[in-house]
């Protein structure tokens, strides 16, 4: 039986956090950047169908699950991400790939293009937004304040708020709850998956996770998506109630080379709801572009 070939490794970035990566496969090179607090493994489904025929590289960002510790905790930012991936793109040899990017994997894909848009063959945003969408998540106005009532609770008392953390995500009526709010499809997602991202979360450090939060709901990529001439495909979850299908539909309306798909049923995790949908999607975007 014909294997797939895989291989695993760390490279130390500008500053010399060591960032964690595998890749799948050989062909060209298909870059995956996941969400804030994520882990690879929200790939799986794409991983294990596109290294048929593509280079899949999946990789943790920096103070994410293998991508620790963070070697200057002041390096926490959009630009610091961007530079991984463009160090990651040099240590693998790799001149020019297309890229795919979940939730925050969004904005991260479009500070890349600022910084670097000739790495950049094409662009898959899946659940993505160009710009804060945290007022009116889950339907709610209340995230954002919650969120600064978080920050500065931690502040002043850290070691209390990171086991509280730990304590409040790493448990089963949490990770329902993150379902049932939108984050996933409870009817078609396997509860394992939502298991893995919450007991990832929960071993998170929640300096790391506020930090980037709050860069994630600084960031404006509203400039950039005009100047974007690569194709682009843009996967919307019909039932997404973590970024609002506005903010994704958004992507079309600016990019000049851009395909928008909403999926029925699908929730912010769209590519683990409906995988085969999904794949089939982005297999047809890759060979024929827009």
């Amino acid at each position: 039986m014909e294997t797939t070939p895989k291989s695993t490794g760390t490279f130390q970035s500008f500053d010399g956090t060591p960032i964690y990566y595998e890749t799948h496969g050989v062909g060209e090179p298909l870059v995956l950047i996941y969400g804030i607090a994520c882990p690879i493994n929200h790939w799986h489904y794409q991983i294990e169908y596109f290294s048929k025929k593509y280079k899949v590289v999946a990789f943790d960002l920096r103070g994410h699950q293998k991508s620790n510790p963070i070697a200057d905790m002041g390096q926490l930012s959009l630009d610091a991400l961007c530079k991984d991936i463009l160090g990651l793109l040099k240590h693998l040899n790799i001149n020019k790939a297309h890229f795919a990017g979940h939730s925050f994997g969004a904005p991260i894909l479009l500070k890349l293009h600022e910084m670097n848009s000739s790495v950049i063959r094409s662009m898959i945003f899946i659940n993505g937004f160009a710009k804060n969408p945290i007022k009116g998540m889950f339907g709610l106005d209340i995230i954002e304040p919650f969120f600064y009532f978080v920050k500065n609770q931690y502040h002043h008392q850290p070691d209390l708020w990171n086991s509280l953390w730990k304590v409040a995500v790493d448990n089963p009526m949490t990770m329902y709850m993150t379902a049932l709010a939108g984050g996933f499809n409870l009817r078609v997602t396997h509860f394992k998956d939502i298991e893995v991202y919450c007991r990832g979360v929960a071993r998170m450090n929640l300096k790391v996770f506020i930090t980037l939060f709050e860069e994630l709901m600084n960031y404006n990529g509203e400039s950039v998506l005009e100047k974007i001439e690569a194709p682009v495909l843009i996967i919307s979850g019909e039932k997404d109630a973590v970024t609002p299908i506005r903010f994704q539909y958004h992507f079309k309306e600016k990019i000049k080379h851009s395909e928008f798909v909403l999926v029925p049923y699908g929730s912010h995790c769209t590519q683990l709801d409906f995988p085969d949908y999904t794949n089939l999607k982005i297999e047809k975007f890759l060979e024929q572009g827009i």
